[in-house]
This record gives C-alpha cells, structure tokens and sequence, in this order.
C-alpha cells in the first residue's frame, strides 16, 4: 500500500506533520502563490493530487489583487477531490464560514488547531 499524501501550506504546526508522518504520510509544501513554499497550489494535477491539504485560514483567504483566492483553491479540491482542512480557532468558525462565502463545500472541514491530527487522521481513514 503507498504512503498517503498531505500537502500544507506555509505556516502548517510542526506537531501536526510529525503527527501525519507517524501515521504514514508523506507530507508536501503548498504555495499559495504569495509566498513561494512550494509547488503551487493551482499546478496541482489528477497525477500530482494529495489525498489531504491542509492550510490555516489566512492562507487560503487571499487580499484584495492577489492570485489564487479561495474560490481557486475550492475549485482545485473539487476537480481533483481532495478534501482541504482549514484550522481555525473553535470560537472563529462561524466567522470564517462567513469569510468563505457562507456556506463550505462538502469537502472543506474547518477544526480547532488543537484537533487537527485527530481530524486529518479521521478524514485520512475514510
């Protein structure tokens, strides 16, 4: 059976992929475009897909004139299905949702980030 893989975007806890790699994971770098660290998130193809990304809010969340906002990164996971767990604060998510259109696709999980590795693990699993 081949290693499952996790691409993350800069900033991602080093807990969370020690964690992923004591699972069995092979975990990636992910740019969003802005900060250059790693393969692009929009260069993801069906032979180079992660069977997780995973990203804190503001990286995904794009200001005003950037590249690659959200909705871009929304449709990467979509097309190549991919779910995408975005860390944010338990007392935050209502206002991320919010932030994010207002309602998730049914492949984006928003989790605290003390529950990330329990939520990857879960969503790993399925």
């Amino acid at each position: 059976m081949s290693r499952q893989s996790v691409g993350y975007f800069e900033g991602t806890d080093p807990k969370l992929l020690t964690g992923l790699i004591c699972l069995g994971c092979d975990t990636f770098p992910v740019s969003n475009g802005f900060d250059s660290h790693g393969r692009h998130v929009r260069s993801v193809h069906e032979g180079s897909r992660f069977d997780l990304l995973v990203a804190y809010l503001h990286k995904i969340f794009a200001p005003a004139g950037a590249v690659t906002t959200y909705q871009d990164i929304f449709h990467v996971c979509r097309i190549y299905e991919m779910p995408l767990l975005v860390e944010v604060p338990r007392e935050m998510h209502e206002d991320a949702t919010r932030v994010l259109g207002g309602e998730l696709p049914d492949f984006v999980t928003l989790v605290d980030p003390s529950e990330a590795l329990d939520a990857a693990r879960k969503i790993l699993q399925s």
